[in-house]
């Protein structure tokens, strides 16, 4: 089963990163009241702004864990901005 690792940039600027299996219904989890992360309730609305597909739940867990505790926030906004680049053809 297919598993996504993003990041979504909250109202008040802050990162949040995640994994789900269905990313369309987490972002909008985190956009509901009463649902998504703790962190996410008192800061929406929340926009995705980078994702990465993974075969199985263990390496978007993986993956998540490294942006979270690995990645500072100037590396996260660099991520995020290779991910918005376009591509060269």
């Amino acid at each position: 089963m297919k598993a996504y690792t993003y990041i979504l940039v909250c109202a008040d600027g802050t990162y949040y990163t995640g994994w789900t299996n269905d990313l369309e219904k987490r972002v909008r989890e985190h956009n509901t009241p009463g649902k998504g992360a703790k962190y996410t309730r008192s800061r929406m609305p929340c926009r995705l702004v980078y994702s990465e597909e993974f075969k199985d739940k263990q390496d978007a867990m993986r993956r998540e864990w490294e942006i979270k505790h690995r990645l500072t926030r100037r590396q996260k906004e660099a991520l995020i901005a290779g991910a918005a680049a376009p591509a060269d053809h």
